[in-house]
């Protein structure tokens, strides 16, 4: 599959977050967050593992209750089933990759 980045509609997370289904195949799907300053993920959990790459910005994650401060170039993996949250200290951009593929992450 070969998407092009002016292709992709983005849609709303949560008010302050938007997200573009890049790619996907038959076992993964990546895609790209943007995350308004001050505005938190709520936390929640789900089957698919999640491993993350920030590329501007900076978060705080808190992954089973540890809780990480990530700047750009910073990456992690959270297994399936895991409660994690976010908050967006700075106006932020993360690609994310999900194993097997969210389906309602589905364009």
């Amino acid at each position: 599959m070969f998407t092009k980045g002016s292709d992709i509609q983005s849609r709303d997370v949560v008010p302050g977050i938007t997200m573009k289904t890049t790619v996907f195949g038959d076992t993964m799907l990546m895609t790209e967050f943007h995350l308004r300053k001050g505005v938190r993920l709520p936390a929640h959990s789900h089957p698919q593992e999640q491993t993350g790459y920030l590329i501007t910005g900076k978060l705080i994650l808190t992954i089973d209750d540890r809780e990480f401060t990530t700047i750009p170039g910073d990456s992690w993996n959270i297994p399936g089933d895991v409660m994690h949250c976010a908050v967006a200290v700075e106006e932020s951009v993360a690609i994310e990759v999900f194993s097997p593929v969210r389906e309602d992450y589905l364009p």
